[in-house]
């Protein structure tokens, strides 16, 4: 992101909530760096989400969780607090997304609405190699419930074939209120870094953290990336992560951006 010109990075008036994490709690160089020396690995959840505003959920990429599961996180974490989650690789990597209705279904029944007022947005994130097909697409869109078991679900597309980067896929998603997840990799120029508001709330996902930065980022780009979040949260919630880049640093790239919202 460009570094942001000083007007920029005053106080605007924010309709939404910014929630600002990590991907993931358990990782083992956050030990004695992000998670303080000695502390034990069963309350590394309940200190992260007392750090950070929120933390994607990446494990329901691979596997379902327990009801028990879900219930124990909600429990370790405070008001406020909101988990992102990673959708099931089984709904997303398919060669017909519009016939994964019985997964779709299998993976938002395994518990994840006991989280209640902790559940934000559902990451449905899709492989480089899957191109955008208006038809299939749309079939998809269609399997993704509004609500379940009373609580409100919202959905997020990231999508890695620049053939998404095109109108008609906007209108789609515009039209089924899902976001486009804005991705920012350095080390894959070729995803499409997808600003659109085709819903009342923005996803973020930044992969440009470096380990030779104490914070992940300097100051001038975190201070950047804190007003394009100021300037998003004026059509709704916003959720931003860190993910991959040097991740050993993401947590101290999300609190210090957080630092920088207040």
């Amino acid at each position: 992101m460009p570094e942001a010109a000083p007007e920029q990075l005053q106080e605007a008036e924010m309709a939404g909530e910014v929630k600002v994490g990590i991907g993931g709690w358990t990782y083992e160089p956050w030990r004695g760096v992000f998670y303080p020396e000695g502390l034990t690995q069963k309350r590394e959840l309940e200190y992260a989400s007392r750090q950070l505003t929120s933390i994607e959920i990446n494990g329901t990429y691979y596997s379902t969780f327990k009801p028990d599961s879900w219930k124990k996180w909600r429990d370790e974490t405070p008001d406020g607090f909101v988990f992102s989650v990673k959708a099931s690789r089984y709904c997303t990597n398919r060669k017909v997304l519009s016939d994964g209705g019985e997964s779709v279904e299998r993976f938002l029944s395994q518990g994840l609405t006991a989280l209640g007022d902790r559940l934000g947005p559902i990451n449905w994130q899709f492989m480089a190699t899957k191109k955008f097909d208006p038809e299939d697409f749309e079939g998809f869109l269609k399997l993704l419930p509004p609500e379940k078991d009373g609580v409100r679900l919202r959905h997020a597309l990231e999508v890695r074939s620049p053939t998404f980067d095109v109108q008609p896929f906007y209108d789609l998603a515009a039209k089924y209120g899902c976001a486009i997840v804005y991705c920012e990799d350095d080390e894959a120029p070729q995803w499409p870094r997808i600003d659109q508001a085709t819903a009342d709330f923005t996803y973020a996902r930044l992969m440009a953290s470096r380990e030779d930065e104490p914070a992940g980022l300097s100051e001038a780009e975190i201070r950047a990336i804190a007003a394009r979040l100021r300037g998003w949260a004026g059509r709704g919630d916003v959720f931003a992560y860190f993910i991959s880049g040097a991740k050993v640093r993401n947590p101290a790239a999300a609190m210090a951006l957080i630092k920088a919202l207040k």
